[in-house]
């Protein structure tokens, strides 16, 4: 019989609706998700920029830990606005 754990869906993608200050950059926002642990990959699409502010779409793919990636967001002084989708399954290939 196959270990429990390893029948336990994992979250491979995550969109999420994030406001952040104009600083840090968004090269240097996006290398720090992609540095993090379980994350393969990280797109960063700017949807509404202000005066102070900047509205992006962020991808990120991998083995996620939502909880962990909305930490280093708010590290960053930015703010989770949505969850906009969600992809979960026991192989990544879904």
């Amino acid at each position: 019989m196959a270990d429990k754990k390893s029948q336990k869906p994992k979250v491979w993608r995550i969109v999420l609706d994030v406001l952040k200050p104009h600083d840090p950059s968004l090269p240097e926002f996006a290398k720090s998700l992609g540095s993090m642990e379980g994350v393969e990959g990280v797109d960063v699409a700017l949807l509404e920029i202000d005066k102070e502010t900047e509205t992006l779409k962020v991808t990120v793919d991998g083995n996620l830990d939502y909880s962990e990636i909305r930490s280093e967001i708010e590290d960053w002084g930015g703010v989770v606005h949505s969850v906009d989708e969600v992809i979960v399954g026991k192989k990544k290939d879904i």
